[in-house]
């Protein structure tokens, strides 16, 4: 399909949006405002990443669809407040990835991901300080995930040198955080001891981050594995006529083991 077909097709999406927002459109759609709008951004973004996870093409195609009718959405809502439209939006970001990207629209230079990174960073910098940002972590979302929060400001911090050398000088700093932890659980005081477990799982965020690991996405990966173990379990004690409640823990345990042996078979 050429790019006028491609862009007569975007303008049709934008088109049944204003429709269905018109007085003669759909009344579910003419009630929503941005905040009854807000979980149905998330939920949709979430749907994207479980169809990465699932390497289904049609369905990431689906959600990717679904995800931009909430953009378009948003945008209509705009469109009628008299603030900006789709097309703002648009040319917004063309705006910004070409001036954000001087090594290929402009005369910089960047042979490596970590040069572009830096020519990113520093406009973004620029940018941020003509608008009077007061900190280099600005820009991290308050939404976020909490560990991905954790990971992006940890990030944000040490591209101006706040950082750890070395992933092991982190570990020693998650065992000095373990060691407060157990102190203060001997304390009872529950402020305190959430406080430290904070530091805890802010510690470890650092040394997965100097791993090169996405803490976030390991969390995922290991309670999608749990999942699948625990109903294993569920699937095995239904055969012999049981629940979970109705079996002991080392009865669980035991499936547990087997559901683990099944995985590295």
């Amino acid at each position: 399909m050429t790019a006028q077909g491609n862009g007569s097709l975007f303008d049709r999406l934008v088109e049944i949006m204003a429709t269905l927002r018109s007085p003669t459109g759909c009344p579910w759609d003419r009630a929503q405002d941005r905040t009854s709008l807000k979980p149905y951004l998330l939920e949709e973004a979430y749907e994207v990443l479980e169809a990465l996870d699932e390497e289904d093409p049609a369905k990431l195609r689906e959600e990717l669809g679904d995800l931009l009718f909430q953009v378009i959405f948003h945008a209509q809502v705009g469109r009628e407040r008299g603030e900006f439209d789709i097309y703002g939006i648009v040319q917004g970001t063309i705006d910004k990835m070409t001036r954000r990207h001087p090594h290929v629209f402009g005369s910089a230079t960047a042979s490596t991901p970590q040069e572009a990174l830096q020519n990113w960073e520093e406009i973004k910098r620029q940018e941020t300080a003509a608008a009077k940002a007061t900190s280099v972590l600005d820009g991290v979302p308050r939404q976020l995930p909490s560990l991905l929060r954790a990971q992006r400001l940890q990030d944000k911090a040490s591209r101006v040198g706040f950082d750890w050398e070395r992933a092991d000088q982190a570990w020693e700093k998650l065992a000095e955080e373990l060691q407060e932890l157990q102190a203060d659980l001997a304390t009872q005081n529950r402020a305190q001891i959430e406080a430290e477990l904070g530091d805890v799982l802010f510690s470890l965020v650092n040394v997965a981050r100097l791993l090169e690991i996405n803490a976030d996405e390991a969390l995922h990966r290991t309670s999608v594995k749990f999942i699948q173990r625990f109903q294993f379990i569920e699937r095995a004690l239904s055969r012999q006529g049981k629940t979970p409640k109705q079996a002991t823990l080392a009865e669980m345990d035991a499936l547990w083991e087997e559901a683990k042996q099944q995985e590295q078979s």
